[in-house]
């Protein structure tokens, strides 16, 4: 097997016939020796059942059904792990990132390197908002990182398999992809894209779920936020000190007692840098917790190669 192509799949019902057809085309030069691995992450449509019937129609199809939604990370590390190709192609079911891109990846892999990832250029069909928060979350990233990550990128982008075993030898839970394979280092480059707005379905990403996503890929990547709680300690005490001052001379120079926004303020920032502190506290420490347990970080439920029913436990 020299291609796979990895795509996690959620409720992605509508857009599995339009991207098999799409990544058909994309795959022409190489489809002897390809293969179309969609991850159905625990979908509650009639995700599974498209899978099926495309594979009908392409014989390059694999179909391979979590037992439990696991999340999008989860889903394309099963699919990675399932790739049998020597050059892994990686994207998402909504084709806001072109699988045409391939070739012009397949060109720079050629020319030597061993991860080609897709730099978003333009933004289109999205609102000022995700766009303003996913600007920000890059370079606040970066900023908090101990790795260097690659700004305006997604999982978009194609691997060889030297740099994929790399990353797929690293154990954590946590899983931030794009984070781990800027870690495993090894030749990079970019190509710019516009990325098209989603034609069919809705986001797997609302806010809620895109705070969860920066929250993991920060404490993944970076001890910042513990030394952050410790430089706001010394903030705090500074602040005391200061009002201490400010209360003293009060007294000794107005002869009046300290008012009662001077309590509120000082109750109000101390209750807040203790609270901000025990909540970076709280992720770390929750992180080692998950990872403590090591439980597998899925289970397969149906798999289109073998159709075996009994649920397998792929991952240890």
């Amino acid at each position: 097997m020299y291609l796979s192509v990895v795509i996690p799949c959620m409720n992605e019902e509508a857009s599995i016939p339009g991207l098999v057809t799409r990544l058909t085309q994309a795959i022409a030069p190489w489809k002897d020796r390809a293969e179309i691995i969609l991850v159905d992450d625990g979908s509650t449509d009639a995700t599974w059942k498209a899978i099926e019937v495309a594979q009908a129609s392409c014989a390059q199809l694999v179909g391979v059904k979590l037992s439990a939604n696991r999340g999008h990370q989860i889903a394309l590390t099963a699919g990675l792990e399932a790739a049998q190709g020597e050059r892994i192609f990686m994207l998402d079911a909504d084709l806001q990132d072109p699988p045409e891109l391939l070739v012009d990846m397949m060109f720079m892999m050629d020319r030597g390197f061993d991860v080609v990832y897709g730099r978003r250029s333009e933004r289109q069909g999205e609102t000022m908002f995700k766009k303003a928060t996913a600007h920000l979350f890059y370079r606040f990233l970066n900023a908090m990182s101990d790795v260097p990550i690659p700004q305006d990128t997604g999982d978009f982008r194609l691997v060889n398999r030297r740099s994929l075993d790399a990353v797929l030898a690293m154990p954590e839970k946590a899983r931030f992809i794009r984070g781990m394979f800027a870690w495993a280092g090894f030749k990079q480059v970019g190509i710019e894209y516009i990325r098209a707005p989603r034609a069919l379905g809705e986001t797997k990403y609302p806010f809620r779920a895109m705070m969860r996503f920066a929250i993991d890929a920060m404490t993944a990547f970076s001890t910042k936020p513990l030394k952050l709680a410790t430089r706001l300690s010394f903030v705090s005490l500074l602040m005391a000190t200061l009002m201490a001052v400010y209360v003293i001379y009060s007294l000794i120079v107005y002869q009046t007692a300290p008012g009662w926004a001077s309590v509120v303020l000082a109750v109000s920032f101390f209750s807040g840098a203790q609270l901000l502190t025990l909540g970076i506290l709280g992720e770390y420490i929750g992180r080692l917790y998950v990872e403590a347990k090591d439980r597998p970080l899925y289970f397969v439920s149906d798999d289109t190669r073998d159709m075996v029913p009994d649920v397998k436990r792929l991952r240890a």
